[in-house]
């Protein structure tokens, strides 16, 4: 049987096993982080919670495709630099010269790598939790996008 496949690209960062005491005994659950893209500009993340990985998994692509963004890729890097703060976690990014690659931590890189920016130079200032990482990563990037509309 041959399954349709997605124009996106689908990458798991984080899977955490999540435990809940109840009365009837413990209750176990999972919560996965996923970063969606199609590699041409749109990236999205989504959070998954289910009772086993698989529908966490599947829960969690389904809302990162309802929220996509569109990151500005000029030339195969980002048109500025860029510095965020959300939360605890502090993400800088640099558009770098054609050929130098992604230079970025685990967290941003899936997400840059998804949304096709080919040169880029990246810092994690703040936090080591994934999660903050890519959700501040994901801010940089629209806030990339709204400073380019301003500007046409």
């Amino acid at each position: 049987m041959d399954f349709p496949r997605s124009e996106f690209e689908e990458k798991i960062i984080q899977v955490n096993r999540v435990s809940k005491k109840t009365k009837g005994g413990n209750k176990i659950g999972f919560s996965v982080l996923v970063v969606v893209g199609d590699k041409k500009g749109r990236v999205g993340v989504g959070m998954g919670k289910a009772a086993d990985v698989s529908s966490a998994i599947k829960k969690g692509v389904a809302v990162a495709k309802k929220h996509l963004i569109k990151a500005p890729v000029v030339n195969g890097t980002i048109p500025h630099e860029i510095y965020v703060k959300l939360g605890a976690a502090k993400i800088m990014l640099k558009p770098a010269p054609k050929g130098s690659g992604v230079i970025a931590g685990g967290a941003v890189r899936n997400v840059v790598a998804a949304a096709g920016i080919q040169n880029i130079s990246s810092k994690v200032l703040g936090t080591k939790n994934q999660a903050s990482n890519v959700y501040a990563t994901l801010e940089a990037l629209k806030r990339l996008a709204e400073s380019q509309n301003r500007k046409i």
